[in-house]
């Protein structure tokens, strides 16, 4: 692992094998980073292509990923202004590092809950990812539906899960994700194709094997694209 302070934002790089075929990146969390190394190892299991993981620090979870503001996602009122300040950062100054480094590679972006979020809001903005990784993601925020439906999405393959338990949630705004996710893929089928997207339903709460289920949705999106 390296890492690096990219344009005064810390950076985690994983080379796995010689020569990548993928870029992955990943928005890291505070409380993801002792899990890193697993999800890592259990992506290497189970794609054949050797692939380089960038992990790019997010110190204010909710204001750097958060796409709009919801009051119901938090009451601070910046959240929801900061997000393309993280995006520019991946597509201006983290990927063409990487792409230097390694060449141009095709890229899969995504993160688990709001990161799930971001990834999917980031590929109906720009059109420089090809997958997107999304487990677990915040889709109970206001109005996803209709931007979802008012947006086209430019990346090739979109993998979609979610607890099973995620949609009993005693807060009623969280409980509406189970609704969203199913109209969600149901958009994506539609719009890039059934054999493009998938949604994996997993065991469990919002707060269960999230290293696992992140490893499994950039598996999938590894193995598609290579």
């Amino acid at each position: 692992m390296n890492n690096i302070t990219l344009y005064g934002r810390e950076c985690l790089i994983f080379e796995c094998g010689e020569q990548p075929q993928v870029l992955l990146i990943q928005p890291l969390g505070e409380h993801e980073r002792s899990t890193i190394d697993n999800e890592i190892a259990l992506i290497q299991k189970t794609v054949q292509v050797p692939f380089v993981m960038v992990a790019l620090a997010i110190n204010d979870w909710e204001k750097e990923l958060t796409p709009w503001h919801d009051p119901k996602l938090s009451v601070r009122k910046e959240v929801g202004d900061h997000v393309f300040e993280t995006l520019d950062h991946i597509t201006e100054h983290l990927m063409p590092y990487i792409f230097e480094q390694y060449g141009k590679l095709p890229v899969v972006l995504g993160g688990y809950s709001l990161a799930g979020l971001f990834a999917r809001w980031a590929v109906s903005k720009v059109e420089c990812f090809d997958a997107v990784a999304a487990a677990s993601p915040s889709l109970w925020i206001v109005a996803w539906c209709g931007f979802s439906d008012a947006h086209e999405v430019s990346a090739r393959y979109v993998y979609l899960s979610l607890g099973e338990r995620e949609e009993f949630a005693k807060n009623k705004a969280i409980a509406q994700v189970g609704n969203n996710i199913r109209w969600e893929y149901d958009h994506l089928q539609r719009t890039i194709g059934v054999d493009n997207c998938t949604l994996e339903w997993n065991p469990g709460n919002h707060f269960q094997d999230n290293d696992k289920r992140l490893a499994r949705a950039f598996a999938w999106c590894v193995n598609r694209l290579c």
